[in-house]
Parts: structure tokens; sequence; C-alpha cells
């Protein structure tokens, strides 16, 4: 596909693929891909690296990446499509679902909180690392999440967290009688033909999986995000696994609902600012973060995915070191997926935005 064919000038969106190609060169980003659409077509993947650390094995269009917190609103749209079935409502409280929340004040919290990381739960348990290194199943995390102490009133504060996801997964499992892989599987990546994409590893992706760059070498604890008990553990807030061409449908069909399995309400409210009208939520916090469902979206120009999104973008970050957007003014897509972890690979990732965006014609 020819860029100019969809409005996307050829020798701006060649810098993006300059610059991954020389951050890998200077030893910066493992391995990366990169893929751009406008319009709902995709062009082809743009990879860069290997995917391991000990043999030469190139990323490739179908290399698999573990997305992150870019999981969480993959979650949270499995949850809106109960909500668009009458089977939950988004303000119904959440322990009308799962009584082992009722209690410490956590009886006020609303399926809507947890989708706007306005629960007052915390990002993480306190003995998250404890739990992993005993290789606890998921089940036993969402049991500690029920009984935690909450850190602010529902509604009062936003506060990323990955527990309110959590909750989120065990509210869909509890309605529908099925894992939440299971249920993604059949309603979201099968309609969508997400062939390379599941929660938690399935068994005919593990050899395309990158590994995220942990440390020298690649070493890695036995429960950190190379190692099996990761893999398999399925974590609502951040265990998908994904290529950037399947992700790149799972956007697209919030930029035109007929693409997806998504009602058109359900995807002008995960994409519709949800935060800045809750009254109790203090005016910087509704100002510097704006949360539709599940969705993070720009408010203004700037920060978010980089300097020149439009207003009303929306996506996600991953701490492996991805990021996602759609631009509903560009009508431009952005899956950009790397091995680096997030917390170096940030400036680079935005970079990269940038220059994605400005090759819109």
């Amino acid at each position: 596909m020819n860029p100019q064919a969809i409005g996307i000038d050829s020798g701006r969106l060649a810098k993006a693929y300059e610059l991954l190609d020389g951050a890998h060169a200077a030893g910066q980003l493992p391995g990366a891909s990169l893929l751009v659409a406008r319009g709902g077509v995709p062009l082809a993947p743009h990879c860069v690296g290997r995917k391991y650390f000990d043999r030469d094995d190139p990323v490739t269009p179908d290399t698999v990446f573990l997305t992150a917190s870019v999981s969480k609103p993959v979650t949270v749209s499995a949850a809106m499509l109960l909500v668009e079935r009458g089977k939950i409502r988004l303000d119904q409280p959440a322990c009308d679902v799962l009584p082992a929340l009722a209690n410490r004040g956590k009886e006020a919290i609303l399926v809507r909180h947890l989708m706007t990381h306005t629960s007052g739960l915390p990002d993480m348990l306190p003995d998250n690392e404890q739990l992993r290194r005993e290789h606890q199943p998921l089940s036993e995390f969402v049991r500690r999440m029920c009984a935690l102490d909450l850190l602010f009133a529902p509604g009062a504060r936003i506060s990323y967290q990955s527990c309110g996801t959590a909750i989120l997964g065990a509210i869909v499992e509890e309605v529908e009688g099925e894992p939440l892989p299971e249920f993604l599987r059949r309603e979201v990546f099968e309609p969508l033909s997400m062939t390379g994409t599941s929660l938690g590893v399935r068994d005919d992706l593990a050899s395309r999986i990158a590994h995220v760059n942990v440390g020298p070498g690649g070493c890695d604890t036995d429960w950190g995000w190379n190692t099996p008990y990761w893999w398999g553990f399925g974590a609502p807030w951040g265990g998908m696994f994904s290529t950037v061409s399947d992700i790149a449908r799972f956007l697209g069909a919030f930029l035109d609902p007929r693409t997806g399995p998504f009602s058109p309400a359900t995807v002008t409210a995960m994409t519709t600012d949800q935060t800045t009208s809750m009254p109790t939520i203090p005016p910087e916090q509704r100002h510097g973060q704006v949360w539709g469902l599940g969705w993070r979206i720009q408010p203004v120009a700037g920060s978010c995915y980089g300097d020149l999104a439009s207003p009303g973008t929306f996506g996600h970050h991953g701490a492996t070191g991805t990021v996602v957007w759609a631009d509903p003014v560009r009508d431009m897509v952005c899956a950009l997926f790397t091995t680096q972890p997030h917390s170096t690979s940030a400036p680079l990732l935005s970079r990269c935005c940038n220059l994605v965006a400005a090759s819109a014609l």
C-alpha cells in the first residue's frame, strides 16, 4: 500500500521508521514494530531488531508482544459488552455482582469507577511482588483485592489502578460463568480477526513472543515478564499478548463501529470524557488527566500520545514499552510495540508518535 493513497506523507512517515532503526542501531531498542493506519487502511508494519537476546531471530509482522497496560481498555471492552447487553449497569454497585467486595467502604464502588481509575483502590496489592514470587493464581490476587482498604472515597479522585481492572475482570467472569480470556477470545478477538492475540499466552503463540528487556542479557526472575508464570497468569490489567496488526483492528473498531463487535453507543461511551464531570474530583485532577471508559483521552493537543495528537485522541501506554492511540480527527491509528520498558523508552515513543502524527496529510 502506497502511504500517499491513504493520506500519509511517505517521506515524513519514513522519519519515524528511521528513528526506530537508529535507536536499535544505538543499542537503545532491542526490538519494535510500528503500524500506522488511516481511514481504516493499515500500512505494512515496520519491524526493527530481534525478539530474543540470545539468538538472532528478527522481529517480523507476526511477532507477538506483551502489551502490559494496553490490556486495560480491552478488559473494559469486555465489561462494556455486558453493559450493552443489559447484564450490568455502569452505575451499579460492583458488590452487587461480587459480594466479597462489600466491606470497608467498597460498597460505594460503582462499575463506572472501575473503568475510570476512580474507585479508590490502589494500583497494586501491597504484597504484589511476594504473591508473584509464590506463583499465586489470579484468583488469590482478586480475593485479597476484595479485602483492601480504600485510599479515598469512590469517585473523589483519579488514581491510576490495576486493582480496579482486576475486579472488573472478575465481574465479567462472575456474570458470564467463564474465564475472561475465553470470553475475550469469543466475543472480541475472533470477531475482529485478532488471531495473534490472547489474554495470557496461547501455546501456539509462545514461539512468536518478543522478550522484554528486563536487564543485562535478558535475565529475569521466575515470576517476571518473560516467564511461564506471567505468560500464563492472564492479568486483566496487563497480561494480554498481541501483534500491532491485531491491536490496530481493535483501535479501528472505535473509529468505525461497523468494523467491530461494539455498538456505536458503547464506542461513544468509551471514547467520551467520563471524569471531568465527576463533581468531587479536584479541578487540577479533572483537567490534568481525562479518562473515558478504559481509554485515556487527550483533552487538548500534546503530551499523552506525543505533542501533535488531536484533542480527543484516545489510547493507552504499557510498561513493557508499548503505546497505542487513535486520532478521530485525522482518522488515524498508531500501534507501537517495543521490548524496551516504558521507564526508559518513553521519550523515544513520544518522538515517534510526533513523527507519525506529522505524516498525516
